[in-house]
């Protein structure tokens, strides 16, 4: 039941992080966390759900807002982040869009870029190479 039932938690897991899951998956964790606990044939089956039933236990707020806003309080989850630039900080200088893998960047020298979201890899080269602050996460 671990060796499986383990892929199916990492399969779930994954699709929560990728701003795809739903609140029956999270029951779905529960219970399938539980049943490979209460049925592995070993210790180390046993126990191996035992971190997603303990983060869903103590942090269960921050699965519903993965599930229900798409949006993740940590900044880990790659696909539930937005890069954008802020007018007010960006000077024009060109140093995201010159460094930005993507070419997701674009806007005229001395002149507030913007970010393609579409586009955007997040990788977040432009807020390692922005001096001025003016790449913002959400």
């Amino acid at each position: 039941p671990c060796r499986i039932g383990n892929k199916r938690l990492l399969e779930l897991l994954n699709k929560i992080t990728e701003g795809k899951g739903t609140e029956k998956d999270l029951d779905t964790l529960a219970t399938l966390g539980q049943v490979i606990k209460d049925t592995a044939l070993c210790g180390l089956g046993q126990t191996s759900p035992n971190p997603v039933l303990s983060t869903l236990d103590n942090f269960y707020d921050e699965y519903m807002e993965h599930v229900r806003d798409k949006t993740c309080r940590s900044k880990q989850c790659k696909s539930l982040l937005t890069y954008t630039i802020s007018p007010e900080r960006c000077i024009g200088c060109h140093l995201c869009a010159k460094n930005c893998p993507a070419d997701a960047i674009s806007g005229l020298v001395r002149k507030p870029h913007v970010i393609a979201p579409d586009k955007c890899i997040k990788c977040g080269m432009c807020m390692a190479r922005c001096k001025f602050n003016a790449i913002l996460v959400c």
